[in-house]
């Protein structure tokens, strides 16, 4: 394949179009980066829908406290070291190498996460950490440079749309599989097929085409029917929703096929710049990744030194920045400024978004109803004895003798698997404090819902490629700032539709479905206003030489973003601690206050935001030079 230098700063790749681009639009090689990250996202997004409840129900049973620093210790190291492995792709490895390592050491982690050991969980945490920093900033910058060439570049932002709706049909599916394998058969199998996912996203990306396009049809039918399967063993709702992804999952797959029938990602691009001291490079960088992985599982053990940490690699990194800032011409002096305060605000975006993985999930465990009860018991059935599936509808209710509550109810059904029960039944004599209980229908896991914001984008993303492209025509698009303004303003407004959800709770303290999933709707709609438009900004505005650097800088702002996140969740920490454990968990109706609270001010916090950048915004378009050329070439 042809080398085309269309830039001072590197190098781009670039082909005559194949009968797929001139059918499709779009390079083939696209779609085995789409299938690569979307098995990529699956693994991730699977162990990561289980990691709160796994630390806080399993056997580990840690208080909400301990569980959000683990939670927030991990996912700032996992989105810090990307800075790290985009820097040692560039210098040392290229992308495509430091994506097979990285894919690996991935696979490995989730492997060890099915061991059920204390010491074991936090040397798995470190595996996906460092897997993380080689795999993640890579393959970003592999696309990147695939629309590198003057005919593709018009169509980079659509092609990273697409992409992202790869990494969001990944992080669908995990929930809805993961979640139920894992709360049915054990946490252990549900991160077992995390690591299948894994190897499956890996495999893609090194195997010959043949390969590749079996390992997509396979990979695809049978996670289909596993989907369709376990909707029908679960709630309506449920089932719509898998039945959405499977054909969502369906559909890729064709087009995947299809392209890569017309080739794939051109072998030239992610290779290291001096191939002849590769097997070195390779050897330093295993053995430093070997120390790498004993540091980060005592920093993921050890939370708030974790922070510490990343305060340090923070300022490092900003310190290289700027120095690099002032060895290249004015526009990529200004063009890099850009980015640091668009990943400021970035930063801020996800700090909030991310309390879906955290307090938002035990808000839904907790105070949102999920249950689609059969009907109410009356006081005519006072001194009757029925039979009764326990369910969420209960809690709060006396059962056995005792009132019910969340943590007795997760032991009953732990108790239920140990004995291969998938339910847990009662025979209740009814009492006068029965009347107006709930019983019958079917409840949703609460991880479940996790989905919700990844199938939201499958369904909208493509409306906003559509969107603006259709402004882009009539020069009306809106800014990338502007864009993130959009973003941060309806992330707000998701927050506060969660304030009036538990201002409207009803007398157990239980919140309706719907106010949950429009506030996934409203956190979506703002996600596709900001993240793909991230990514594509920062593969367009890097220096070429410094475009897996920035990536990695993009995501070390998201490292922070993910430590303040588990900041903020504690704040909604309910547990009453007895010996360091769970201990018990307070009614729904002693926790909604404590959720209500915090939401309103990160509601009133995102809005401030919107505006602090739609003032900053004329400043940032010019610094942008979105239709300048850089005047000569960058320092060596």
């Amino acid at each position: 394949m042809a080398v085309v230098e269309t830039k001072s700063d590197g190098d781009v790749y670039e082909a005559p179009p194949t009968p797929f681009e001139q059918r499709v639009g779009h390079h083939p090689g696209l779609f085995a980066l789409f299938f690569a990250e979307m098995w990529e996202r699956f693994s991730y997004y699977g162990m990561r829908a289980l990691l709160i409840y796994y630390m806080t129900k399993d056997f580990l049973d840690y208080s909400d406290e301990r569980a959000y620093s683990v939670y927030g210790a991990y996912t700032a190291l996992v989105y810090m070291t990307p800075f790290i492995g985009g820097m040692v792709a560039d210098r040392l490895l290229g992308q495509r190498a430091a994506v097979i390592i990285g894919g690996s050491l991935m696979a490995l982690g989730h492997l060890v996460m099915t061991i059920q050991n204390s010491t074991t969980f936090f040397v798995a945490l470190a595996l996906l950490i460092c897997g993380n920093g080689f795999f993640k900033p890579n393959i970003g910058t592999i696309l990147g440079r695939v629309y590198g060439g003057e005919r593709l570049t018009p169509k980079r932002d659509g092609a990273f749309t697409i992409f992202y709706m790869g990494v969001n049909l990944g992080a669908a599916i995990a929930p809805l599989v993961c979640v139920y394998v894992g709360e049915t058969y054990g946490w252990h199998w549900g991160f077992g097929l995390a690591t299948i996912g894994m190897l499956i996203g890996l495999a893609i990306f090194v195997a010959p085409t043949i390969v590749t396009q079996s390992m997509i049809g396979v990979g695809a039918v049978l996670t289909a029917l596993g989907l369709v399967y376990i909707g029908t063993v679960q709630d309506v709702f449920v089932l719509a929703a898998n039945v959405f992804v499977a054909v969502s999952l369906l559909v890729a797959m064709v087009f995947a096929l299809w392209a890569l029938s017309n080739g794939s990602v051109p072998v030239e691009i992610g290779q290291p710049k001096d191939r002849s001291t590769f097997g070195r490079n390779v050897s330093i960088v295993l053995a430093v990744t070997a120390v790498a992985v004993a540091t980060f599982a005592w920093l993921c053990e050890h939370g708030d030194i974790a922070g510490q940490v990343l305060i340090v690699v923070g300022l490092a990194a900003l310190g290289y920045i700027f120095y690099e800032a002032f060895r290249v011409t004015k526009i990529e002096r200004e063009r890099l400024f850009v980015i640091l305060i668009m990943a400021f605000f970035s930063m801020l975006f996800w700090a909030f978004f991310e309390q879906a993985g955290s307090s938002i999930s035990l808000f839904t465990d907790r105070n949102v109803d999920r249950v689609t009860e059969e009907r109410l018991i009356t006081q005519a059935e006072v001194g009757d004895t029925i039979d009764i599936v326990l369910s969420q509808e209960q809690v709060g209710f006396p059962i056995d003798g005792a009132v019910l509550t969340l943590d007795r109810l997760d032991t009953l059904r732990a108790e239920a698997h140990e004995r291969d029960e998938t339910e847990v039944r009662r025979s209740l004599a009814i009492e006068e404090a029965h009347v107006g209980m709930a019983i019958g229908g079917s409840e949703v896991p609460a991880g479940m819902f996790q989905a919700t914001n990844p199938i939201f984008i499958l369904i909208f993303g493509l409306v906003f490629t559509a969107l603006w492209t259709a402004l882009g025509k009539r020069g009306i698009e809106p800014s990338t700032p502007i864009k993130f303004v959009f973003g941060l303003a309806q992330l707000g407004l998701g927050f506060l539709v969660l304030w009036l959800g538990a201002r409207s709770a009803d007398g157990r303290g239980m919140v309706g479905m719907s106010w949950l999933v429009l506030a996934y709707l409203l956190h979506t709609t703002g996600e596709l206003c900001l993240s793909p438009v991230g990514l594509s900004m920062v593969s367009k505005l890097a220096p070429g030489r410094m475009v897996a650097t920035m990536m990695g800088a993009w995501y070390l702002a998201t490292a922070f973003s993910q430590y303040l996140a588990s900041v903020i969740a504690t704040l909604t920490g309910v547990s009453e601690e007895e010996g360091g454990g769970a201990g018990t968990i307070p009614l729904p109706t002693e926790t909604l206050d404590v959720y209500a609270d915090v939401f309103l001010k990160i509601a009133i916090a995102s809005g401030v935001a919107a505006v602090l950048l739609a003032a900053l915004t004329p400043l940032i378009k010019k610094w942008m030079h979105e239709h300048e050329t850089v005047e000569k070439k960058t320092a060596a």
